[in-house]
């Protein structure tokens, strides 16, 4: 393990994440170098993914934590094209779903549980409940990000695919998911295309996101302004209009706008066998 103050692509990646608000990192190592290199690619070249890497990416993804060995989780991978043409419309037309040659739909799946009790004679009488719920789709991210990072640590683009959300019900019934099994997000696979590069976004500073013993505010302010100047920058680098982070905060999250149809969401949930107790 390298001690970051003498590594140079330690520091160019701390730089890149955090700008002048980068914190004291410590040390490095390729698996960090992978984490801090992340990106979401949304321009993909035609080369197709090679055999093999998709079991790869799954036996990555089945390393992660579950919760008490449930593994309440499944994914779909889907290559053909006129379902990722339906994605990609479901999705408000992003262009770069039905231009990955791969798309993990990622499942939190609490009817193979089912289906086990089913098979023993057994009622599973907690499957109602909103616990079994999360567990299912903490277990589905925790999956998914761990695929995300196996992907890029062998050179693939990645981008995650929240606007699958915009029409559980339509995904659900074009992968044929039995009840009990919620689409939680898709992930866009492919090779990156060089001629159009994707950048490496800025997050918040630590000082926002830290909490030492207890939760604190008192830097908050103080780190978002600085954020915020940097996002916005970001956004004129990149050829985006520049609203500012906090702008897009309020048009996203205070506005009805921002939930791009998913306010049918607790339905849309109950209707795939996820009731809520």
């Amino acid at each position: 393990m390298a001690d970051c103050h003498t590594n140079t692509e330690a520091a160019d990646a701390m730089f890149a994440r955090y700008g002048a608000a980068m914190p004291d990192f410590g040390h490095w190592n390729a698996t960090l170098a992978t984490l801090m290199r992340h990106r979401s690619v949304r321009a993909f070249t035609d080369r197709p993914i090679p055999e093999g890497v998709v079991e790869t990416l799954v036996a990555a993804a089945q390393s992660a934590a579950t919760s008490s060995n449930m593994q309440t989780w499944s994914v779909i991978a889907v290559t053909d094209a006129a379902m990722r043409a339906n994605f990609s419309a479901w999705a408000n037309d992003q262009a770069h779903v039905k231009q990955a040659p791969l798309v993990l739909v990622w499942l939190a799946d609490l009817s193979r549980s089912e289906r086990i009790g089913a098979a023993q004679g057994r009622e599973m009488i907690t499957l109602p409940y909103t616990e079994m719920a999360m567990v299912a789709m903490i277990d589905a991210a925790l999956a998914a990000q761990n695929a995300t990072v196996a992907a890029e640590s062998l050179g693939l683009g990645t981008c995650y695919l929240g606007a699958l959300r915009n029409k559980p019900q339509a995904v659900a019934e074009a992968l044929g998911l039995p009840a009990q099994c919620f689409p939680v997000f898709g992930l866009c696979i492919g090779w990156p295309d060089p001629a159009r590069p994707s950048e490496i976004r800025p997050r918040l500073p630590q000082s926002v996101v830290l909490h030492h013993e207890r939760y604190d505010i008192s830097q908050e302010a103080a780190g978002i302004a600085l954020y915020d100047e940097r996002f916005t920058a970001h956004q004129r680098q990149v050829g985006l209009p520049p609203s500012g982070w906090v702008a897009r905060m309020i048009e996203r999250i205070g506005t009805m706008r921002g939930l791009n149809g998913r306010e049918i969401m607790r339905g849309a949930l109950a209707a795939l066998g996820f009731p809520f107790h």
